[in-house]
This record gives C-alpha cells, sequence and structure tokens, in this order.
C-alpha cells in the first residue's frame, strides 16, 4: 500500500504579503470597529435623551484624552470602510481590475482615509 502525501493548503507564510491583503484585512477589522463605535453613539444619543447630567458624564468620557483617541480611530474606522466599500464598488464595474490598479486603489483607500480622519477632526474638532 502506497501512502500520499497530501498537499499542504496554502497559508500566510506562503504568500507574499501584498497591500491588497493588508487593505482586505483592514475593511474586515473596520466593520467590526464600528460595531463598537455605534455602541458609542447610542451611549451619546441614550444619555442626551436622559438627562443633561447623563449627558455630561459622557461628554466628560468623550473628551478625555482616551476618549478622543477612541472617537480619533472610530472615524478612522468609518472613512476607511467607507472608501474600501467605494473601492469594492469600482471593481463590481470591473474597472482597476490590473495588478497596478488594484494596488493603486489599495494605497489610495489608506491614505484616503488618513487625510480624511486628519482632515475631519482639523476642521471640526481641533479647530472648535
Amino acid at each position: 500500500m502506497t501512502v500520499r502525501s497530501r498537499p499542504l493548503s496554502p497559508h500566510l507564510q506562503i504568500y507574499r504579503w501584498t497591500i491588497t491583503m493588508a487593505m482586505s484585512i483592514a475593511h474586515r477589522a473596520t466593520g467590526i470597529a464600528l460595531y463598537a463605535g455605534t455602541v458609542l453613539l447610542v451611549i451619546w444619543l441614550g444619555a442626551a435623551a436622559s438627562s443633561q447630567q447623563a449627558l455630561n458624564v459622557v461628554n466628560d468620557l468623550y473628551a478625555s484624552w482616551f476618549g478622543q483617541l477612541v472617537l480619533f480611530g472610530y472615524t478612522w474606522a468609518l472613512l476607511h470602510h467607507m472608501l474600501g466599500g467605494i473601492r469594492h464598488f469600482i471593481w463590481d464595474f470591473t474597472i482597476g481590475m490590473l495588478p497596478g490598479q488594484r494596488e493603486m486603489l489599495a494605497w489610495a483607500n489608506l491614505i484616503g482615509s488618513i487625510v480624511l480622519t486628519v482632515l475631519v477632526w482639523t476642521v471640526f474638532v481641533w479647530t472648535a
């Protein structure tokens, strides 16, 4: 009886890491992070509907350095996920599917989300 070795499944140690792989993982991660951010929004809305005292407590928490860091990350996750969705929408029309174009769109997604996050915070938070 001959024993045949089964082929190994490919894994991340075999594949060359690419920007499109990273953006695919980041898109899933930001989608999950948006659930947590939505909970923060619901807490804020609930506090606003509850009383001024409850709203002040939540506003103080969100205004702390940690709260600001979390909200900044939530803003980035929201914009990154949105741009990733636009990238996938473009791909639905089979536009940008060539190797160089895929990488360009992935980099645009990453850079655009960072630039837009800083722009949103500059205009609406840091100058207020």
